[in-house]
């Protein structure tokens, strides 16, 4: 056991000063292995102003006794005594540490000095070692069964655990709808009627229009030119065709386009190139060319037009038809 410097520099006097203790954190009848115990001593009349110095114990610690805990002081009483120099304050201290074995067996546990300092005046308390056995939890090997482990045990819930929740969720439900009606009442006051939504096709083209600045060529915004463009034309295709085109990947988009009205193979070839290079821009760190951001708005709105087209001349072949008809 390594002591501080300051008890080496300093043992003048050995005094004896009685037993140390041992105590199980846990409140069993024997020691168990991996028991976590507290082991240390009481100094009693401690006078104020009295300095105390405690040994270093990281060298108890091995492989099968391990100091899980550094030393604490704690104050048990503190009584007020008269002393020729006036009232002083008299403590019992108790200083302990906690260890803890792992490994059945006895052991001999190391002395516990402690130096004292007290009107200049040192001297070292010794206090006496313990024993400790050590024993592990008895196994009736002849009845020994092993078993699987079992799962984690699970308790069914209870509408009164949901209530809560149930509750919550209404009350959301209930905020959003109110939201939703008093925007659109305002709305109605300012305008006097709600706006009606503008057809597929204008709003696509709206949105295209945004990206005509040459601007948006440079290397560090293809990214989000491509991107603006690409989402566009797959919002504007969910509603021309009814398919679910912002969920799907370029090669899925276009093998459901195949045969839909209005796009003829040369249109539906080179908008699949413009989604290819605006994958290559967006995911593989791709710089596409001048020519390639040129031609990629114009394609776009070429595609929106030509269906959009192709929509009002069969609609109109329709109604011609049923006019005729009559």
């Amino acid at each position: 056991m390594k002591l501080t410097v300051l008890i080496l520099a300093a043992m003048l006097d050995l005094i004896p000063s009685g037993q140390t203790f041992l105590k199980p954190l846990q409140t069993r009848d024997s020691i168990l292995v991996a028991d976590q115990l507290e082991y240390g001593f009481v100094l009693e009349g401690v006078e104020s102003g009295t300095g105390i110095a405690l040994p270093e114990l990281e060298g108890m610690s091995s492989d099968t006794l391990v100091l899980v805990r550094g030393w604490q002081l704690d104050t048990l009483t503190k009584k007020k005594v008269k002393t020729p120099q006036g009232k002083s304050w008299i403590y019992d201290i108790r200083a302990s540490v906690v260890i803890a074995p792992f490994e059945e067996g006895s052991y001999q546990l190391p002395e516990l000095p402690a130096l004292r300092v007290r009107e200049g005046r040192r001297d070292t308390l010794l206090f006496e070692a313990s024993a400790m056995e050590v024993k592990t939890m008895p196994v009736d090997t002849a009845t020994f069964v092993v078993h699987d482990l079992k799962g984690q045990m699970t308790y069914p819930v209870t509408f009164r655990e949901l209530l809560p929740y149930l509750l919550g969720a209404l009350g959301l439900a209930a905020l959003v709808a109110l939201g939703i009606y008093l925007v659109r009442s305002l709305r109605s006051r300012k305008t006097g009627e709600l706006r009606p939504e503008d057809p597929p096709h204008i709003v696509a083209l709206r949105e295209l229009d945004k990206w005509r600045a040459e601007a948006f060529w440079a290397p560090e915004k293809q990214k989000m030119f491509y991107s603006g463009i690409t989402d566009t034309l797959k919002t504007y295709l969910e509603a021309r065709y009814g398919i679910d085109a912002p969920e799907m990947t370029t090669a899925e988009l276009f093998e459901a386009l195949k045969g839909c009205e209005g796009l003829e193979p040369e249109l539906l070839a080179k908008a699949r190139e413009l989604f290819e290079c605006a994958d290559y821009v967006k995911f593989a760190k791709f710089v596409a060319t001048d020519e390639q951001n040129a031609s990629a708005l114009p394609l776009a709105v070429r595609l929106v037009t030509t269906t959009y087209q192709s929509q009002v001349e069969a609609e109109s072949a329709a109604s011609g038809e049923e006019a005729a008809r009559s």
